[in-house]
């Protein structure tokens, strides 16, 4: 019963702290209209949200702080929220499309992407596809092929029910969309979308050029191992651990501590990246996967370091 609640976590990641309510806008894009906020000034980023949830679900406590150095383009998936539906089943590929085709309307020739979760997976797609549309990328707690994550992870899909998802994230639903009928939709479309996962190639993971931020906590879903594995597969990458669980380094609410610091650290080190000026790296192990036993040293020592940058910073 853990796992299965904790499944549904990572289905419906949601965030529950209060916000003002923002007027956003509506695109039609590629035959559904797309629900979209954009707040601040400055390089333009775009935000993608993980499955099951909103914009303020899952990044309701950081993009004020985000929106004080960029214009932030926070986007609604189909299905998702205020955002409208199409007789498809959701992909990533889709999702891609549909965000790229939003940039163009906005006229926005270039950005850059950070996607959670379910969202993250979207980042890389669109990394993949619409690499043009990409200036710097940030994957968080995502991952390319199934073993990234726990088996008990993909076993849950095998009889998953909504009587499981927790109230509190139904109620966020419906905050937004009173349609009981639209939320079952949502949760019966994620869920048939996990079931479908397939691997990414690892050569379109390796054809990813944008620099990339990627970031998992270290009691994450996704395992350090595979997080680094990734790191050692796209070509000009930094890689992050942070102290937590599925997405509460940034806040995501089901996960949320008002009282963590880590949140405002995360911020820190994604402005850093974000500011950074593009520096071509070292080629030395660029795109070569390591031995199991490699990676759970380099595992060892990313999660030290960043577990001790954390105490001393927070």
């Amino acid at each position: 019963m853990k796992n299965i609640k904790l499944l549904i976590l990572i289905i419906v990641t949601a965030n529950t702290s209060s916000h003002a309510q923002t007027a956003g806008k509506y695109a039609n894009v590629n035959g559904i209209k797309m629900y979209y906020e954009i707040h601040g000034a400055g390089t333009p980023l775009v935000l993608l949200h993980g499955g099951g949830s909103t914009i303020y679900t899952s990044f309701g406590r950081i993009l004020p702080a985000l929106a004080k150095t960029h214009e932030v383009i926070a986007v609604e998936l189909q299905a998702h929220g205020h955002t409208g539906d199409r007789d498809a089943p959701e992909t990533f590929k889709q999702d891609a499309d549909d965000v790229n085709e939003l940039l163009r309307q906005l006229n926005i020739p270039k950005a850059d992407l950070f996607g959670f979760s379910n969202g993250g997976q979207t980042a890389l797609e669109m990394a993949i596809r619409h690499p043009d549309r990409i200036n710097k990328l940030i994957v968080a707690s995502a991952f390319f092929k199934k073993d990234g994550v726990p088996g008990w992870f993909w076993k849950g899909f095998d009889n998953p029910r909504f009587s499981d998802m927790p109230q509190i994230y139904k109620d966020e639903y419906l905050k937004i969309n009173p349609d009981s009928a639209a939320l079952l939709n949502m949760f019966h479309k994620d869920v048939q979308r996990m079931q479908h996962f397939t691997d990414w190639k690892i050569e379109e993971i390796r054809s990813i050029q944008a620099p990339t931020l990627i970031v998992i906590g270290d009691q994450d879903i996704i395992t350090p191992e595979h997080a680094v594995e990734m790191s050692r597969i796209i070509p000009h990458n930094q890689l992050v651990i942070l102290p937590g669980t599925h997405g509460k380094y940034l806040g995501e609410a089901a996960t949320n501590d008002p009282d963590s610091k880590v949140p405002d650290l995360f911020v820190a080190i994604l402005n850093e990246f974000l500011a950074a000026p593009v520096v071509p790296p070292s080629s030395v192990g660029q795109g070569d996967q390591l031995s199991k036993g490699q990676l759970a040293t380099q595992v060892g020592y990313d999660a030290f370091y960043f577990r001790l940058l954390a105490k001393r910073l927070l």
